[in-house]
């Protein structure tokens, strides 16, 4: 095992609106204090009863999916946490990752793209 996931981070343009959407269907609590990140206005998070964590994270030109328009996909990512960067970076690249322009690290995070060339961030616990 490489890390454990911390949260799913939807893209959207009212972050507080998008969280309030989903506790009103998950239930759960909306913006708890974690000391993983910080809470403004381009980042809010739903941590619900069952543990799991969705964090939404504002686009200024956010443009919504339209399934199944591949011109307008699916936007999230995974934030995955992990112990040692520079390790986990090294086995997810050794595993087909590829670090992404601008994706060293920031703030206890770097961002990486699977084979597919959907991206996710390994996030220092």
């Amino acid at each position: 095992m490489i890390a454990r996931l911390q949260c799913v981070v939807l893209d959207c343009p009212d972050v507080r609106e998008l969280a309030r959407f989903y506790q009103a269907l998950l239930g759960g609590a909306v913006d708890r204090p974690d000391p993983r990140w910080s809470l403004d206005d381009d980042w809010s998070t739903l941590h619900t009863e069952d543990g799991l964590v969705l964090a939404f994270q504002r686009v200024a030109d956010h443009r919504p999916a339209r399934w199944p328009d591949p011109e307008h996909p699916q936007q999230f990512h995974l934030d995955l946490g992990v112990e040692d960067l520079d390790e986990a970076q090294a086995r997810a690249v050794a595993g087909g990752a590829t670090l992404l322009a601008g994706g060293e690290e920031q703030g206890g995070w770097r961002v990486l793209a699977d084979p597919a060339g959907h991206p996710f961030c390994l996030v220092r616990e």
